[in-house]
C-alpha cells in the first residue's frame, strides 16, 4: 500500500497584536542594550560626568554677576598662613552638591586681596572654592608669588575650614600682573594644577615651553604696565602647541582692567575653569570656535578644539 506524504503545515502569518508584541519585545531588548553601552556624547555624557555643578549655562548665566550658588565668606588671618599673606576664601554654602574645585587668586605687585575681591563671589556662585589671597609683601616678585600661590592651594586643601568642600585634585589658578607672572610660575612648578588665567600678566622670563596645564591669557589693548606685545603675546606664543590654550585681548583696555568688575573677563574665565577644573564639556560652546572681535574684544587666539 502506497502513503503519501504528510502535506506541509500552512504558514501562519502573525496577527496585528502578535506584531505588537514583537516589535515591543524588540524595543525592549534594544533599551536594555543600550543601558549597558557607555554614553559617548550628548546629554547623556554630560549626565555622566561627576563633577557637573549647577545647570546648563547659557551666555546669559556666565555673564551674569551671580551664578545659582548661595556663597558664603571666611578669612584666613595672615597668622594662620603659611608661605602667603592670609585672605579670603568664597565658597558655596549648599552641603549636598558634592566637593568643588578650588581656585586661588593672587593680585598684582603693591596690591592686596582687595583688588581681586569682585571674582570671590563671581567665580564662587558657579560652583568654585575661591582664594583671594594677600601675598608676603606687596613687592614679590612673580616666581616668589607662584610658590606663594601653591601654600595657598595646599591651606585650601589641607587646613582650611572649607577643606572638606574642596576636590584637591581639581584646583585652578588666577592672577593679575605680577600675580599673573605667579599663576604661570605655580603651573610651571606644579603640572597637576588644571587651569590657569593669568590676567594682564606681567614676567621678566617670557618664554614658557615647560608650561602643559590649560592657560588663558588675558592682555589688555592699551596695558601700558605689561604691554602685550612683551608679555601676554610671547607669553602665549610659546606655551606648546600641544598644551590647550587660549589668548583673548580686550580692547581699549589698560593693565588695570582685572582690578574691578568685568563681564568678559568673567565670561570666560567662568567657561575655562569649567571646562577644565571641572571638565564640564557644557562650558565649551563659549570657548569654541574662538569668539569673534568686538567692542570688547580686539582679538582671541585659540588652540580649539577642546
Amino acid at each position: 500500500m502506497t502513503t503519501s506524504a504528510p502535506a506541509p503545515a500552512a504558514r501562519q502569518t502573525p496577527t496585528a497584536p502578535a506584531r505588537g508584541r514583537h516589535r515591543l519585545r524588540a524595543a525592549l531588548a534594544a533599551a536594555a542594550l543600550a543601558a549597558a553601552l557607555p554614553f559617548t556624547g550628548g546629554t547623556a555624557a554630560h549626565a555622566a560626568n561627576p563633577y557637573e555643578r549647577g545647570p546648563a549655562p547659557t551666555t546669559a548665566s556666565v555673564e551674569a554677576s551671580r551664578g545659582s550658588f548661595a556663597v558664603s565668606t571666611t578669612t584666613v588671618s595672615s597668622f594662620a598662613a603659611r608661605g602667603f599673606g592670609g585672605g579670603t576664601i568664597y565658597y558655596p554654602t549648599t552641603t549636598t552638591a558634592g566637593t568643588f574645585g578650588g581656585v586661588v587668586v593672587a593680585p598684582g605687585y603693591t596690591a592686596t586681596q582687595s583688588s581681586m575681591a569682585w571674582l570671590g563671589p563671581r567665580l564662587a556662585s558657579q560652583g568654585f572654592v575661591v582664594f583671594t589671597i594677600d601675598t608676603l609683601s606687596r613687592y614679590d616678585q612673580p616666581a616668589s608669588r607662584g610658590r606663594q600661590i601653591q601654600a595657598a592651594l595646599d591651606h585650601l586643601t589641607g587646613s582650611s575650614s572649607v577643606r572638606d568642600r574642596v576636590d584637591r585634585n581639581r584646583l585652578g589658578v588666577i592672577g593679575h600682573s605680577m600675580g599673573g607672572g605667579g599663576a604661570l610660575e605655580a603651573v610651571k612648578a606644579n603640572p597637576a594644577i588644571r587651569a590657569a588665567v593669568p590676567l594682564t600678566p606681567w614676567n621678566t622670563d617670557k618664554t614658557w615651553p615647560e608650561v602643559t596645564t590649560p592657560t588663558l591669557l588675558v592682555g589688555a589693548e592699551d596695558d601700558s604696565v605689561a604691554p602685550v606685545s612683551s608679555h601676554a603675546e610671547p607669553f602665549y606664543s610659546t606655551v606648546p602647541a600641544s598644551t590647550r590654550k587660549a589668548y583673548l585681548e580686550l580692547r581699549g583696555a589698560s593693565h588695570f582692567a582685572p582690578n574691578s568688575s568685568n563681564t568678559t573677563i568673567a565670561k570666560y574665565t567662568i567657561s575655562w575653569l569649567k571646562r577644565f577644573v571641572d571638565e564640564d564639556v557644557r562650558y565649551s560652546q563659549f570657548l569654541c570656535p574662538a569668539p569673534a572681535p568686538s567692542t570688547a574684544i580686539l582679538e582671541y587666539r585659540s588652540t580649539c578644539p577642546y
